[in-house]
């Protein structure tokens, strides 16, 4: 029988912490160097448009790595620059901004969850990726770039409604914030049952993942095909 997501993360965990936690090494930084601060940055403006010249987005005199394409600029401060509730601004200003709040988080919830072996590989672990973010050698899916350290960074609260596992009881459960918390995967299975109210619950559980950014697939098999008997006695009308 293969093993569920959650029983992954349990031995991840699991592994991390026995071990004292993971013991890592710089490949791209230096220590005591932010490499965000190792960047040339400049001013630039994101202005989006439509063939007839009509602008459909535009944020002028932000702060991006002037070596990043326009493209590149043009992107990230449309789709994953944050546009309210960030103190002092208002909105995201600058590339370093967005790459800061990601990082801390993730290297912090691994430092609260044992997964480093001390402060300073939590800080290896910051930076380096930091340093492949900012020189774009790799990029996160959506949802990352969308919700991971608005609560964290910016004190931003999200909806309830969302789910996540409780490290102490060893279970899922609901949560009031979904920022504290971060939707962060991108891909999501889900199965549905021939049955009106599981037909609904999908549409529910759908929105709640796009809501987030992130997509959903699920497996129709089980609902019956078009002029397929019912139990009433009539015939599906697919």
């Amino acid at each position: 029988m293969s093993e569920n997501l959650f029983d992954v993360g349990k031995k991840s965990r699991k592994t991390a912490q026995e071990s004292g936690g993971y013991r890592l090494h710089r490949m791209f930084t230096t220590e005591g160097t932010d490499p965000l601060d190792d960047v040339k940055y400049v001013k630039r403006d994101s202005v989006i448009t439509e063939p007839d010249g009509s602008v459909v987005f535009e944020m002028r005199g932000v702060e991006v790595p002037e070596q990043w394409s326009q493209l590149a600029t043009d992107i990230v401060v449309s789709k994953y620059f944050r546009k309210a509730g960030v103190p002092g601004t208002g909105h995201e200003v600058s590339v370093k901004q967005v790459i800061s709040r990601i990082v801390d988080t993730i290297a912090d919830f691994g430092r609260e969850h044992g997964y480093f072996s001390g402060p300073r590989e939590a800080q290896i672990f910051r930076d380096e990726l930091a340093y492949m973010l900012v020189n774009q050698m790799g990029a996160f899916n959506s949802p990352v770039w969308f919700n991971v350290g608005l609560s964290t960074k910016y004190g931003i609260r999200g909806s309830a409604g969302n789910f996540a596992w409780n490290f102490e009881k060893g279970e899922v459960e609901e949560i009031e914030d979904s920022y504290v918390r971060p939707q962060a995967s991108a891909c999501y299975i889900q199965s549905v049952e021939d049955d009106l109210m599981s037909i609904f619950e999908l549409a529910k559980s759908e929105a709640r993942l796009f809501k987030y950014g992130s997509g959903t697939g699920t497996n129709f098999s089980a609902i019956r095909g078009k002029q397929e008997k019912l139990s009433g006695g009539g015939t599906s009308s697919g």
